[in-house]
């Protein structure tokens, strides 16, 4: 009954969206994907990818698909502020576009400095412009740390000496629905990691709207697009986790589902890389990996059109889907658990930390998870060859 009620009342929010005009009558996103080579096939394969992503059941799939094709109706201004732009590149690739990347091609992409040709004086233009045009009704995708207070001159925008805060504060006053996407913006990053010269912050410390945040360096295109979708679907913010990251996205720890967890289970772990642990795919939480305190989907979503993830290729996970991972989470490839460092805490080991600013809610059994480790490893019968 519930999940009747829920398909009728999505049904609903997609009808209202298809009356709104499209920005470009001449592009269609049904019509580009077709252009470019996928076929109506391909592209029900991927909307019944992402309604499982979603936690939606199978019969959902024509929603998501059709909420993919008319997402064109609602405008998005993009901001990049102190970062990399490697969130945009992770989602705006030209060499081998997924169905994903198509979809932010051709939304309606009002702003976006990397993207846009205009430049100077008409970038500024374009960008009161759109918020103007579109006041309350577009989405904002931020991506980049927040110089802020005493030291936001470090991002000074255009001939009208405009800080980045102040363009954030601006575009996000006006917003129907904020996103954070990558960790800089979400957290602040590496910008805010210590000494944190520029002040950065994560855009949540600049407003005072609700940011969701879609943390990752950088995070999964299925992340940033299912997100997006999600709202077109629902209207409304998705369930938020204590860092306000989308449950059905972030719910999970990358141990829960790491492809190595039986070999962590078993206690065979990688001694150093190279080793003959590491050639047979040992776990890497000896080496560092962070995937039992870091909560992401990387290992079902992967990278690269799906083809390989850090753990895979012999890497163990960084956490950087985790707030002030550059300061809790490195040296990156020594365990969590023995070892201590300075923080703001004083001198305690990082599950201690995370106990108390929660880097992962596993904070409780950090402990356990390296005792587990080490006893695992210690009754290995291997140990007695």
């Amino acid at each position: 009954m519930k999940e009747n009620s829920l398909f009728n009342r999505l049904s609903k929010r997609l009808e209202s969206l298809e009356k709104l005009p499209k920005i470009d009558e001449t592009k269609s996103i049904p019509k580009v994907l077709e252009e470019k080579g996928f076929s109506r096939r391909d592209f029900m394969k991927w909307a019944t990818a992402v309604t499982a992503m979603l936690a939606l059941p199978a019969n959902f799939t024509p929603l998501v698909a059709k909420a993919a094709e008319i997402s064109d109706r609602l405008p998005i201004i993009w901001l990049h502020m102190a970062e990399c732009t490697g969130c945009s590149e992770s989602l705006l690739r030209t060499d081998a576009p997924t169905i994903d990347s198509l979809i932010f091609d051709y939304i309606s992409l009002e702003y976006h400095e990397t993207l846009m040709a205009s430049a100077g004086w008409q970038a500024e233009e374009n960008l009161e412009h759109a918020i103007e045009k579109h006041k309350g009704n577009y989405i904002l995708m931020v991506e980049g740390g927040i110089p802020s207070g005493d030291t936001d001159f470090y991002l000074t925008i255009g001939g009208h000496g405009k800080t980045g805060e102040q363009n954030a504060k601006d575009a996000c006053e006006s917003a129907k629905a904020i996103f954070a996407i990558g960790t800089c913006s979400s957290f602040g990053g590496v910008q805010a990691a210590n000494p944190n010269p520029t002040g950065a912050v994560a855009l949540s410390k600049v407003t005072n709207r609700t940011v969701i945040n879609v943390p990752g360096c950088p995070p999964s295109e299925k992340n940033i697009v299912g997100t997006l979708l999600h709202f077109i679907l629902y209207g409304t913010l998705p369930a938020l986790d204590p860092y306000n990251r989308p449950k059905w996205a972030y719910g999970l720890r990358i141990h829960d589902l790491c492809e190595r967890r039986g070999h962590f289970d078993a206690g065979e772990f990688v001694e150093e890389f190279g080793d003959e642990g590491a050639k047979k795919g040992y776990c890497l939480y000896k080496v560092g990996c962070k995937g039992p305190y870091t909560f992401n989907n990387c290992s079902k979503n992967k990278f690269n059109q799906h083809t390989s993830w850090p753990i895979q290729a012999g890497h163990g996970c960084i956490g950087c889907s985790e707030p002030d991972f550059w300061d809790t989470m490195g040296p990156f490839e020594e365990p969590v658990a023995d070892r201590l460092y300075n923080s703001v805490f004083g001198g305690l080991g990082a599950d201690a930390t995370a106990d108390k600013i929660g880097v992962g809610l596993l904070a409780v059994t950090g402990i356990g998870i390296a005792a587990h480790a080490a006893i695992s490893k210690f009754k290995h019968p291997k140990d007695e060859e």
